[in-house]
Parts: structure tokens; sequence; C-alpha cells
């Protein structure tokens, strides 16, 4: 505690450059004296007669700089002072765990926190590529459709699609307290405030904060700290995954880490393109992406599960678009699943997990398949089903879709099953259910 008081001491800069407001608007403050001092993406102060805001720089041209303030610039006025700050210092710590913390490294919950003894920059490229393990064991959810149709492994990458209201905050706290990982690591962007006091203590509650950080940017905040939340989280997540843990991220969501990259670059004059988000939002998320999963060496593994928010299940919205493209697999949550009361909502025959086949033995893939087979029928023919047209022994595949269906619905329900074995009986009991009752 004293070595790391001491290195947070001698981090402090008693001299600092200065510089003068020539200009803002648009919500972009213009900045002369600083041009050969400051840098990309440097924190500055700004000082009014009544008071202090904090900015990000998000332009650096021959005219000068400009800035984009974290709040309100209300009061600003020509000539005011301009205080380069020093580097930010985010140095994750295991004393963390149990926290929630601000993009910043600072507290969130009320208690004083000390940054470690190492910083991290929150932006770093991932681990070589040729040096990546490939992904590891398969983890256990306690989630029957993730234990058996869906299978999560150590470093896999998935994408959770959902519009609002169907139950992802829901499930993403299952997957928070039921998948086996050492730390698990939250970055809640853009989210209300009050939810990021309901997520902590209700779905994530004592037992999940007990191995997890949660680094939050609630919806209020200006767009740069939002877009850093997700890039903090990655990095508190590369500190323990660097320590030989099993880190489990959960990032909620990136669609709103693109519509503040968006906010950032239409500011600084970055034209827009499809849908209005720039040409630089599919490599923003790629590198968000390439930094989890697998390590190298005596590393651990980062699994990451990234939230997508869906407008009407449109799967082919850019952002959603951009990360199906660059992940190891995709989740989608379907409204009308929602509303005739199965949760989690998830729709099988739209959802991929690209551990598969290797992540499950023979019979495993057997019984896998068989289900999507049964699920697949059963699809195809609800219409006629449900409208009374479909006659019992027309067809032996829609037949065996239908005596098992109400069996297969119970079982993708089931959020406590306890183990992957158990999964997967509870699973030939469903199929066992196949066989249509004229044939049995």
């Amino acid at each position: 505690m004293l070595e790391r008081m001491t290195k947070q001491l001698n981090r402090a800069r008693p001299i600092s450059p200065l510089g003068q407001v020539t200009g803002a608007s648009g919500g972009r403050v213009a900045v002369s004296g600083l041009d050969h001092t400051a840098r990309l993406g440097d924190r500055v102060r700004l000082r009014t007669q009544d008071q202090v805001i904090d900015a990000e720089v998000i332009r650096v041209d021959t005219d000068g700089l400009q800035v984009m303030p974290d709040g309100p610039s209300d009061g600003l006025a020509m000539g005011d002072t301009v205080q380069l700050m020093p580097q930010l210092v985010f140095a994750p710590h295991d004393s963390w765990i149990g926290r929630v913390i601000d993009p910043d490294g600072k507290p969130l919950d009320g208690r004083p926190l000390l940054p470690g003894l190492s910083s991290r920059a929150l932006r770093i490229p991932p681990p070589p590529p040729h040096a990546r393990r490939p992904m590891g064991a398969r983890l256990e959810t306690n989630i029957a459709a993730f234990d058996t149709l869906l299978p999560l492994v150590q470093g896999q990458r998935i994408g959770l699609f959902a519009g609002s209201g169907v139950g992802k905050s829901t499930l993403l706290g299952d997957l928070a307290r039921g998948v086996g990982a050492d730390v698990i690591v939250v970055g809640l962007v853009g989210e209300r405030g009050r939810e990021l006091r309901q997520f902590v203590t209700d779905v994530l509650g004592d037992l999940g904060m007990s191995r997890a950080v949660v680094v939050a940017a609630t919806s209020d905040r200006a767009p740069q700290t939002r877009r850093r939340c997700a890039w903090a989280a990655t990095a508190v997540a590369e500190h323990f995954r660097d320590a030989g843990k099993q880190v489990l991220l959960l990032i909620d969501s990136v669609t709103r880490f693109a519509e503040a990259h968006r906010e950032l670059a239409a500011a600084a004059g970055e034209p827009t393109a499809l849908r209005g988000f720039p040409a630089s939002t599919a490599p923003a998320i790629a590198q968000l992406c390439e930094r989890a999963g697998p390590g190298c060496g005596a590393q651990g593994d980062i699994t990451a599960i990234y939230s997508v928010l869906v407008a009407g299940s449109d799967m082919e919205e850019p952002v959603a678009d951009m990360l199906r493209g660059v992940l190891d697999g995709h989740v989608v949550l379907d409204r009308s699943i929602a509303e005739r009361g199965r949760f989690p909502a998830v729709d099988i025959l739209r959802s991929v997990s690209r551990s598969l086949p290797e992540a499950a033995t023979d019979v495993e893939n057997s019984m896998i398949s068989q289900a999507r087979r049964l699920m697949g029928s059963y699809d195809r023919a609800e219409m006629m089903i449900q409208a009374g047209l479909y006659i019992e022994g027309s067809d032996p595949a829609t037949d065996a879709a239908i005596a098992s269906h109400e069996a297969l619905e119970r079982f993708l329900t089931l959020t406590k099953t306890g183990s992957v074995g158990a999964s997967f009986s509870l699973l030939r009991q469903a199929l066992a259910n196949a066989t249509p009752r004229s044939q049995s």
C-alpha cells in the first residue's frame, strides 16, 4: 500500500503548459498556445470564472487544437485559460476486484481507490496472432442452451444481439454468475444511471461482485468518456489475463461504443458513410474485439461477450454487421420468443457458436444436430400448425418436431442445470419425445 501511495505521489507534475480559448462552436472548443505540446487524445482543463471543465483533444492542425468538453461548456469565454493535464494514469490492480470504477480508474462506489504500480495504455495492440493459443476447453454456464446447443469455450468471443426489453441484462447477469472464470470484468457503456446500481446489486449480487470489476460510463457522460469505457474494461481484463487468470469480459454495449465513436468522429470532421457511421467505425470495433481471446505462453484467456442493440431485430444494421464478422459466434435474442414467455429468449436457429464441432463429442454433436433439425422443421411448419392446416402423418419430420416441441421449449428455459453433463442428459430426455405418438 505504501509503495502504491508513493508511486501516485511521484506521478504528480508541478508544472503544466497553458493555452487559451479562441473559439467555441457545436460542442467543440478551439484552443491556441498548446500546438507543439498537446497530442491527439490528451486531456486538458478549461478554467472559467465559475467552473473547471475537463476536455479531450480530438483534432490537431495548423490552426490549433479542437477539444471536446466532458460536460456543458456554458460560461466559457474567449481568452479563458486552458491547462494541459498530465497523461492519464490507468493502472489496474488486484484490489480493484469488487469495485465499481469509471473509465479513468476513479471509484464510483464512494470508497477510496489507489491505482496499481504499473500503468497500462487504454489502447494497445492484441497479442501476436502467430503466438496465440487456439480456443480452450468448454466453460460451464449453468444455462441449458449455452451448455449444449451454443457452447462457450475459453478464449471465445461471442456477440449477444438483442432489442430492448427482451432479457439481455438478465442473461448477462446469469452468464456472469454461472460461467467458470477467475475474474469477471463488466464494461457498462452508456447505461442509464439507475441501471448501474441495479446491475451491481440485483443482477450481479454479492456472489458476482466477489470476483468482478465493473467499469461504467453512464449515458449522460461525454462521448469520449463512453468510448473510453470499453477500452478501459478491456485494459482491466488484460491486466488479469497477463497474470495468468481466466477472465470473462462483458461489454454492454458495443452499439453505444460505436455511437460515441461516431459523435467524436463527426466533431473531428470525419465524413459519414453507411447509415451515418464513419468509415473508421469498423476498424475501431475490430481493434476492440481482437484484444480479447486466447493469450500467449503463460497468459490466461479473455472470454468475451459483447452485446449489440438491434432495432427491430435487424441483424443487417451496420454495427451488428461489423461485429458479426469479427467474432467467434453470435447469439440472437428474439422479441417474439420473449413475448410468448420463454426466457432466455434465444433464437437457436439464428444463433451460431463457432466452437462447434470441436467443443463437443461425436454423441453430443449428434444430439445438437437432431435438436436443430427438429426446431427447424417446426419453424417451417409453424404457421400451418397454428392455423390447424397440418394433418398428422403428412410428414414424419414435422410429426417428430411437433412431438418434441414443448419438451425442447421447456429445456431452453433452464438456467440452473448444474453442469454440462446434466444439461446434455436433460436434452436427451427432451429429444426422447421426438417419436410421434402414432408411431410409439
